[in-house]
């Protein structure tokens, strides 16, 4: 019994900790396996095609829409391209597009790879200004070399160098 103290005040701190514990460890762990269906993940189609996503896993695809590629059915279903000029992935969709969307602005996807390799969207988010680019994309554009600030725009005191201000610039 030499590890175990001998005042009677720290025995009962260490009995309500190894109580304690256990309960906070199990709690933690169902809180993360209630959590796992939730997240989802951003990719660029280039990130999409290096990590193999899973047909039928819920993801985020992002990009611009690829120019010439918008081609809308009669049935409703709309399909294009999300391109980050690395790779490109074809996307369909049903629904009512938002009315900022349009080839050559960025675009976020959510929805799940088939197994044909065509994503189904779920939701489809346009950006609504000139000078708004969802961060996950702009990181993403970043990473591939195809971010470049707009020369109309300067980056502010705050902002690292080479980095715009107000959003992204493509080549």
């Amino acid at each position: 019994m030499g590890w175990f103290p001998k005042s009677r005040r720290a025995r009962r701190r260490l009995t309500a900790v190894a109580c304690a514990a256990p309960i906070l460890g199990v709690a933690v762990a169902l809180s993360l396996f209630a959590m796992g269906d939730a997240a989802v993940f951003f990719y660029s189609p280039a990130q999409a095609r290096a990590k193999h996503v899973p047909a039928g896993r819920l993801v985020r695809l992002g990009g611009l829409v690829q120019m010439g590629s918008v081609k809308k059915l009669d049935d409703g279903e709309v399909r294009f391209g999300v391109t980050d000029r690395m790779a490109a992935d074809e996307v369909v969709y049903k629904g009512d597009l938002p009315d900022l969307f349009r080839e050559g602005q960025g675009v976020v996807t959510q929805g799940v790879f088939r197994s044909d390799g065509v994503f189904e969207a779920r939701e489809v988010l346009a950006k609504h200004d000139e000078k708004y680019m969802p961060k996950d994309v702009a990181d993403a554009l970043k990473t591939s070399g195809e971010w470049r600030p707009g020369a109309d725009q300067t980056a502010s005191a705050g902002a690292p160098a080479g980095v715009p201000a107000s959003g992204p610039g493509f080549r």
